[in-house]
């Protein structure tokens, strides 16, 4: 068990809403031990306060949004991932609005920025759930399993058959040392038949070739892609960002194919639900 960890001083970013479109600020400040990852709602009277838990998702539509009172923020996932995958367990996050900025539709400009202001140990433990036996959650073909294992490990499949992507496979083992070269740097993607019906939805009103990967039938509209199997590497984000809503640690191996966000979530509600009644 490691130690839990926070930011040395404040991290501001600033971008454009995925889904809403419009530009947001967005500051990660240090928080002392055992206060976990909570976002605050800077904008609204109160400056109310939102935990990252999964406890608090109320949508998962294309994104995890969370909600605690009138107070909701969307589009965490990718800034959660970040945190996580560099090991940083404390941390406020305060939001003037309603969504996390997309930026580059990876989670490499927030690891740039907190690699820049650095990250410091902190004199506490990391709080670890495991896996003691196998949990499932499915539908259809799709599911997301955590079995018993030594380590943290996160194996994902995907399969878009008329597209570019086809079927990909790709297993990490969480760790802060390679999450920057092998997983923070893949973007999120979309399939170009995809992008009209979502936007007549109210989804991806801040999409575009600069945050997205975007697929035709045959090929990518804006390649190359910056990494081998980009788009499953990214779903490794999603799964990460998602399950550091367990507020914990995980030691187990979690296999997903065809899931999304919806399937993440399920997991982590089964998984402490299983905790809890292992006392």
């Amino acid at each position: 068990m490691g130690s839990q960890a926070t930011l040395q001083k404040p991290l501001t970013m600033a971008g454009i809403g995925l889904h809403s479109g419009q530009e947001w600020s967005c500051q990660l400040v240090p928080a002392p031990p055992g206060s976990g990852i909570v976002f605050c709602r800077t904008d609204l009277a109160g400056d109310p306060l939102i935990p990252a838990h999964s406890d608090y998702v109320v949508s998962t539509q294309l994104s995890t949004r969370l909600q605690c009172g009138e107070a909701s923020i969307q589009t965490v996932e990718h800034l959660l991932a970040a945190l996580t995958g560099l090991g940083v367990s404390n941390c406020r996050i305060e939001i003037h609005g309603p969504e996390i900025p997309i930026l580059d539709g990876s989670a490499l400009p927030w690891v740039k920025g907190i690699l820049e202001v650095g990250i410091l140990v902190q004199e506490a433990s990391r709080p670890c759930l495991v896996v003691t036996e196998a949990v499932t959650v499915w539908e259809g073909d799709a599911f997301v399993s955590a079995v018993p294992a030594p380590e943290w490990r996160y194996t994902y499949g995907v399969d878009f058959p008329q597209s570019p992507i086809q079927q990909q496979w790709y297993s990490w083992q969480v760790n802060p040392a390679s999450f920057a070269q092998e997983i923070a740097l893949a973007r999120t993607f979309v399939r170009q038949q995809d992008i009209i019906p979502l936007q007549k939805a109210g989804l991806i009103r801040g999409g575009s070739l600069e945050n997205a990967l975007v697929a035709t039938e045959t090929g990518w509209v804006n390649p190359p892609l910056r990494i081998e199997r980009e788009p499953v590497r990214h779903k490794l984000i999603d799964l990460l960002g998602d399950l550091s809503l367990l507020g914990s640690d995980l030691q187990g191996h979690v296999l997903a194919y065809k899931a999304g966000h919806r399937l993440h979530i399920q997991l982590a509600r089964a998984l402490l639900a299983h905790s809890a009644a292992q006392g």
